[in-house]
This record gives structure tokens, sequence and C-alpha cells, in this order.
């Protein structure tokens, strides 16, 4: 029987940099659900998606080939046999990633990947809805929360450090616009 721990929260709340620390601790997989999103995010990107059209992603989602490898036990998402890991952390990446999350297609198809991994192995996993759907009878659930600014000013200086040009203005726009489709989807 495998334990399951689930860590909940907005964007850029730290729900990545916690479930790392404690998967390391407990010697568990760490399960970034919202790595997978951001790789359908990529598939649909390359497919030209444009980001209103639903029925385009529902679409354009089934060709997704997602899978999860793990290397010197960090997670590599992985979109038809490549590596996209070194390609989920750009803005454009995270709001398709927004939008697409809220399409019940592409949410059914992620589900099914992260509950057989959670199934198979002790993990942790963290994301938007782990308690409440994708694990909802994990053995221990936390939720992370910080303020708008507080988030954005973390992924500000994320981004400066991979030497990116970016806006704090416009970042904390991005996680509230996010929030909103989150709370409304």
């Amino acid at each position: 029987m495998s334990i399951n721990i689930a860590i909940d929260g907005p964007a850029g709340a730290g729900k990545s940099t916690i479930a790392r620390r404690i998967a390391k601790e407990l010697s568990f997989i760490y399960v970034d659900t919202g790595a997978m999103y951001r790789a359908m995010a990529i598939h649909l990107l390359r497919m030209g998606t444009p980001m209103e059209d639903q029925a385009a992603i529902e679409a354009n989602c089934q060709s997704a080939e997602i899978s999860i490898a793990y290397e010197q036990g960090e997670q590599q998402v992985l979109l038809g046999g490549e590596n996209v890991t070194a390609l989920l952390r750009t803005e454009e990446v995270g709001n398709m990633a927004s939008v697409s999350s809220a399409n019940p297609v592409v949410r059914e198809k992620l589900l099914n990947l992260q509950r057989n991994l959670a199934a198979s192995q002790n993990v942790v996993m963290d994301g938007r809805d782990i308690g409440t759907t994708v694990l909802p009878d994990a053995d221990v659930k936390i939720y992370l929360t910080a303020s708008v600014h507080t988030r954005a000013l973390r992924r500000y200086h994320e981004l400066e450090e991979k030497g990116e040009i970016c806006d704090l203005a416009v970042i904390e726009k991005d996680i509230s616009d996010r929030d909103y489709r989150d709370m409304h989807r």
C-alpha cells in the first residue's frame, strides 16, 4: 500500500519547493502535476492551438503523449519521448497551462496518469486540486498560500536568475488572472 501526501495552493506559493523537500526527506517520489499541465501546454502551443478555442484544446490534447521519468531522483517530463523539462517554466507556457487545465478533457487525460503514479508508489504530489480531486483520500493534505505580491516577487526573482527580462506588474497581473481562472473552473 502506498502513502500519498497532497500539497495544494495557488500559483507561486512554493508548493514545488516544499514538496521536493518533503519527498527527499521521506525518500518518496515527487510528482509535480503542474509540470504535466505545462507539458500539455507545450504540446498545444506547438500545434498552434488558440488559447481561447476550447474545442481545439480538446481535440489537440488527445494526441499528447506525456510521461514522467526520474533521473537521479528528479522528475523529468517527457512529451512524445522528448524531455521538455527545461521548457516548462516560461510565462507563455504557464498561461496556456492555466487556460487548458480548466478544460475537462485535458484534466481527465492527466488525472489518470497522476492517479496511476500515486497508486503504485509513495508520492508527494503538488498542484491546485490534489487533495480534493486527484487524491481525495491522501494520507496527508497540506494547503500553502501567499499574497499575490509575494508570489509575483518570487516568480520575478526566478525569472531574473534565468536571465529573462520581466516586469513585476505583468507577473502580478498574470498570477491574479491565473488565480481567477483556477477559482472559476
